[in-house]
């Protein structure tokens, strides 16, 4: 199989349902739901793990991405080979990308939880208006998607 070829990708996949492929690095990514829960490195295929899948590809004998770096090798334990007997299982591959999905957006929640954007209501305009405002003397402004109004002072 041509690892390298989008529809190839997608038809390996086809059980799982739809995906899209997205190039990236030296590879490529599968996405669906909006995440990525798949990748293509160097020919070979990584699904995204977590504490709670990572023993599935483990009992596989699968192994997590890893890297040479000049420090050293790098391990990357939320990315674990797909094990190559799934290349023959469509209906397996398919419970192992659904349960990739699963981690993939518990990372995803887990990375939105830990950096909260601000509400358009509360969000600050950027530092080269602020510096203009306050050279004029005005008061500080927040932006809102209806208008600019001045932000509440400080207690």
């Amino acid at each position: 199989m041509a690892l390298d070829d989008p529809e190839e990708i997608r038809e390996l996949f086809s059980a799982f349902g739809p995906v899209s492929v997205r190039r990236m690095f030296s590879g490529a990514g599968l996405f669906a739901d909006g995440v990525m829960f798949e990748i293509r490195i160097r020919d070979e295929i990584f699904l995204k793990a977590d504490a709670d899948t990572i023993p599935t590809p483990r009992a596989e004998g699968s192994a997590p991405f890893a890297y040479e770096t000049k420090k050293g090798r790098r391990v990357i334990n939320s990315l674990w080979r797909l094990p190559d007997r799934l290349f023959d299982d469509p209906e397996d591959l398919a419970n192992f990308a659904r349960a990739a999905l699963a981690a993939a957006h518990r990372a995803a929640a887990k990375k939105a939880a830990a950096s909260p954007r601000p509400s358009p209501e509360n969000e600050t305009l950027s530092g080269p208006v602020q510096a203009t405002t306050r050279r004029l003397g005005l008061p500080r402004l927040v932006s809102s998607t209806t208008q600019l109004r001045p932000a509440p002072l400080a207690a």
